[in-house]
């Protein structure tokens, strides 16, 4: 259904889902054929039955409005001021609608965040809230900068997912986020029992804090944890566990059956792959079957939990119990912790939040396959961080289980952003922080000179690779500074890693085996490195953001232009955001017009600041100096 959904929500038809779903990197539970099949005979069996679903509602009632002028005149008198939350999740058949009800009339109030589109994956288009002065011509936009729910920390961290200036907090100082890893899913989840346990004062309640995560199956571990504990729990539901047609059919196959569940507990088990090369492959498994063993996790979950409350009942009981656990309502009054996904913990706060689960493989989630949808992710993350108002904790496994296959883990990509945001919380970021950070940028960039040795070759060489992979830019892998510091530390293991000068516990377990390997393979220099890294400055030491000497105008200005636009571009839709809000055109006019070749040139030009200079400062200056 989550494709049919999607299609209705896009006004796609069965015949145009294959290529439009292609066009949009879909990754369908089924070949695309299939699907359009499927939803070709579900429209036709609602058409037979005279029946229609929500989304046909949306469309009945927007094709009124278009056809029929009576119609559309009582509903437009009746309702002439429309109020619209969430805006950045409408989808194209709901913004048609609300177009036809407002017929040209500027009678709107909208409110939304860009940073917490996370809908995408459904059909909402981010679009028309990002370019709402566009879409609606003559609007009144106001931008509101202040948040009355976080601390300044916890903004400040979760700010370094979003590439705009954080939200201004109005409330106190609070601890800075802490970062965990774990060796597995089932000493995470202890963990984070017990500091629940530990966290709640005696006259404290439990339902000050939450636990999210990115997918409903990660709950299991975590529930049984905190009951192990003796704290209490409540799930809110997130998932489209029972939307599935395998777990339908097995549900289904069930749902007449008087043997003990007991008996029939093995059917729940996701059957043992045939393929020996992937039993034995460490990698990511394939969308598909993750998603396929965590909906079987899931299911196993839920029998184990209510076995634990009808140590006899059967087949049919427990179909009826499923049943009604995806659909009763949630008792917020009730004094427990929340367990609760990414995406159902949205509008939601706590005091105390953990945040569980940060790999690779659930964030960003395995089947991402484009830039809008890995900038959806980091959304989604960035709305997981921000419920928290004052306590924040972040953890990862080192091994996780799916089914009965037990998978090595790394730590999400994103989660170095969000250590040297942490690592950054000491002082408020002023206009001289601000600067103090854009001088430390131009040193991570600016080329070094080192002694001709195989070992600097081939850590360079190790850190182009890895940046590759990453799809960032060399020196986010490790800087010229921290290439000259592990040279000259030479570590062997992983606690004398940890010792090097820009390297954290995430670096260090992402990519810390990859170096040990590199200097293990090398010998060591007789002397240090360091003394041939460049003073800071040192290039251009006269050069101040008041000083710069004219350019030379030539024609290969237009070719620069045309470049910072198709970058602008790409970093725009990267981002979900408007291209404006990456750099405007009187800032690209001034880019082109000054052709600065330093950091401090950069912040000479009218709109770039530190904060821009931090984000783009490398790349801008790259493609500048192109010419």
């Amino acid at each position: 259904m989550g494709e049919i959904e999607w299609s209705k929500a896009r006004r796609i038809q069965p015949e145009a889902y294959p290529l439009l779903a292609e066009e949009a990197n879909r990754t369908p539970p089924l070949p695309s054929s299939v699907v359009a099949r499927i939803y070709a005979e579900y429209e036709e069996a609602k058409a037979e039955k005279n029946l229609v679903d929500f989304d046909d509602l949306l469309d009945l009632c927007r094709r009124a409005m278009s056809t029929d002028k009576r119609f559309a005149a009582a509903q437009r008198w009746r309702f002439r001021h429309l109020y619209v939350d969430e805006f950045q999740d409408v989808n194209p058949l709901q913004f048609d609608l609300l177009a036809s009800w407002l017929d040209g009339r500027p009678d709107l109030c909208a409110v939304g965040d860009p940073d917490q589109a996370i809908y995408g994956w459904n059909g909402a288009d981010a679009d028309y809230l990002v370019r709402f002065e566009v879409h609606f011509p003559g609007a009144t936009v106001l931008k509101l900068r202040q948040n009355y729910r976080s601390s300044p920390q916890v903004l400040r961290a979760a700010g370094a997912l979003v590439d705009r200036e954080p939200m201004v907090s109005n409330r106190e100082r609070g601890p800075e986020p802490v970062i965990e890893a774990h060796s597995d899913e089932r000493s995470e989840a202890r963990a984070i029992a017990s500091r629940a346990r530990t966290l709640r004062e005696p006259n404290g309640r439990w339902n000050d804090q939450a636990i999210l995560v990115r997918t409903n199956a990660q709950t299991g571990p975590i529930v049984e944890a905190l009951r192990d504990a003796r704290i209490p729990v409540r799930t809110r539901s997130g998932s489209g566990l029972l939307d599935r047609s395998d777990i339908k059919d097995l549900l289904n196959s069930m749902r007449h059956s008087d043997q003990d569940l007991s008996t029939l507990r093995n059917d729940l088990r996701l059957p043992a792959t045939e393929d020996p090369v992937a039993e034995e492959a460490d990698d990511q498994p394939s969308p598909v079957d993750t998603e396929r063993e965590v909906a079987f996790a899931e299911l196993s979950r839920l029998a184990d939990e209510y076995l634990a409350l009808e140590p006899s009942g059967n087949g049919r009981a427990f179909v009826a119990w499923v049943h009604s656990q995806s659909q009763f309502a949630i008792d917020d009054t009730a004094d427990a912790v929340e367990v609760a996904t990414f995406h159902a913990a949205k509008g939601l706060e706590w005091p105390t939040v953990h945040v569980s689960g940060l790999e690779q493989g659930l964030v960003p989630i395995a089947h991402v396959r484009d830039q809008g949808a890995l900038a959806e992710e980091r959304r989604l993350l960035y709305v997981a961080l921000t419920r928290a108002e004052e306590l924040l904790f972040c953890s990862w496994a080192r091994q996780r289980s799916f089914g009965d296959r037990k998978s090595k883990r790394q730590p999400s990509p994103w989660l170095a952003d969000l250590e040297v945001a942490i690592a950054g919380l000491e002082r408020p970021v002023g206009r001289s922080e601000g600067a103090r950070r854009a001088r430390e940028l131009a040193d991570k960039t600016r080329p070094a000179t080192f002694p001709d040795l195989p070992v600097i070759a081939a850590l360079r060489e190790f850190r182009s690779t890895a940046a590759k992979a990453a799809d960032v830019s060399a020196f986010i892998i490790f800087n010229d500074a921290t290439l000259a510091d592990l040279v000259n530390r030479w570590p062997t293991d992983h606690a004398e890693l940890l010792m090097v000068h820009g390297i954290g516990p995430t670096k260090a377990d992402i990519h810390g085996p990859g170096i040990l390997k590199v200097l293990n393979s090398h010998e060591k220099p007789n002397g240090p490195v360091s003394d041939s890294l460049p003073t800071p400055h040192s290039d251009n030491p006269t050069a101040t953001p008041e000083t710069k000497t004219e350019p030379q105008r030539t024609t290969g200005s237009s070719h620069l232009h045309q470049r910072l636009r198709d970058w602008r571009s790409e970093k725009a839709r990267a981002s979900g955001s408007a291209a404006y809000l990456i750099l405007t055109n009187a800032t690209l006019d001034a880019l082109v017009e000054a052709r600065p070749n330093n950091v401090d040139g950069l912040l000479a030009v009218k709109g770039i600041g530190p904060r821009k200079v931090e984000t783009h400062g490398e790349e801008l200056l790259e493609l500048l100096s192109e010419d």
